[in-house]
């Protein structure tokens, strides 16, 4: 069986490692940019730096805008808005009972130029809805009530629906509210300065400062290769613990057909010697034969096996003992029931030996058959017949 366990740890632990190395490594590059503390140096950093381009600044400002939108509900004067609209209804489901359930009817979102202004001078932001960290303030939550129309219920409630009104949220970036951005300046022909997203680097927008921007990353950083490296540890624990138990129990299945094939040589050998003996004396005692070599229960070593295992067929412990297992001690399987053998016959004839099928390997019970015609085959049991040089 493959350890599922383990190799889902394992790759827990790689996806948290990598999403660890990349919040450190964007912390690292944030340490770097440029800093820019009145947005009118901007102009002057451009133009001074203007052959080592692209050039990564992060800078800080209020949000303004020339055509500010106007919220609908809240009244607030915004340069982002999300409107969305959620149909709230109650579903009847298979139970017989009403859940409450959602469903999104509409989601828009407007967006005009805006800046930042510190009051020394103003760059514009392009592209900031595809920012990272970028939060927009609840404005407004309204739930307008569905209509009490009895037609209309009537229809809805035929088909397992009764609707409870539209929940309507309204997300804005308000105009004054302090912002910092980190992207790719650039200046263009008439001299507009604009911060968008680099070709190749970070780009945040955000109501945080650069220093707690660089310290949220670095603690992200940590949390997460510590959480690696737990989900590493226990994961080879779960693949070391399986490739052992494997071990073992290849181990122990190799060592129980040793002991078997060196029982049947054994009992081949009583059983020629017996047939000597009867051949001098005239008569066999099969009861003696059977004391000299008894078929002993695995757990307690005093009583003779009688209980078979449904449904892995194996027989080896007492009825006593059986009562206080769960799993089969050859196997390991849990077993559902145990069957009691009250008679087990034994013959002359061909020497047989008694195994039980776990799937693709059989496990020998060490139980000796002298004859296999007449007795009873137990559920999921078979019969393996060693050939005279085996059993000599």
């Amino acid at each position: 069986m493959v350890p599922i366990g383990g190799f889902t740890c394992c790759l827990s632990a790689a996806a948290l490692y990598l999403l660890g190395r990349s919040s450190g490594r964007d912390a690292e590059v944030l340490k770097s940019v440029t800093r820019v503390n009145h947005l009118k140096e901007l102009a002057q950093l451009l133009d001074t730096a203007c052959k080592v381009l692209p050039l990564v600044v992060t800078v800080s400002g209020r949000v303004g805008s020339d055509t500010p939108i106007n919220c609908e509900y809240s009244g607030l004067r915004g340069v982002i808005v999300e409107q969305t609209a959620e149909q709230h209804f109650l579903k009847h489901n298979d139970a017989g009972s009403w859940i409450q359930d959602s469903a999104l009817m509409l989601s828009m979102c407007k967006e005009v130029p805006w800046y930042l202004d510190d009051s020394t001078a103003r760059v514009h932001v392009v592209g900031a809805r595809s920012a990272t960290g970028l939060v927009l303030t609840v404005g407004s939550e309204v739930f307008e009530e569905s209509g009490r129309s009895l037609v209309r219920g009537t229809l809805d409630y035929l088909q397992g629906l009764k609707m409870l009104g539209v929940k309507r949220i309204e997300r804005v970036l308000p105009t004054g509210t302090p912002l910092t951005v980190v992207g790719e300046a650039v200046k263009d022909d008439i001299g507009t300065i604009r911060i968008q997203r680099p070709h190749k680097g970070p780009f945040y927008v955000s109501d945080k400062t650069i220093d707690q921007l660089i310290a949220n990353l670095g603690k992200w950083a940590r949390l997460y290769k510590y959480a690696s490296m737990g989900f590493t540890v226990f994961g080879v624990y779960l693949l070391a613990k399986h490739a052992f138990q494997y071990v073992m129990e290849r181990k122990r299945h190799w060592e129980m057909r040793k002991r078997v094939l060196a029982a049947a040589a054994n009992r081949a050998g009583q059983e020629e010697e017996g047939l000597n003996n009867k051949s001098e004396n005239g008569s066999s005692d099969h009861t003696k034969k059977d004391r000299l070599m008894p078929d002993l229960c695995v757990i307690c070593l005093e009583q003779e096996y009688n209980s078979v295992f449904v449904p892995c067929g194996h027989m080896c412990c007492c009825m006593a003992c059986s009562s206080h297992l769960t799993n089969c001690p050859l196997c390991r399987r849990r077993f559902d029931q145990f069957k009691t053998v009250s008679c087990l016959h034994r013959f002359h004839g061909s020497c047989s030996i008694f195994i039980g099928i776990d799937d693709r390997n059989f496990v020998a019970h060490g139980f000796l058959l002298e004859k296999i015609s007449g007795f009873v085959q137990l559920p999921c049991v078979e019969y393996l017949t060693f050939s005279s040089d085996v059993c000599k």
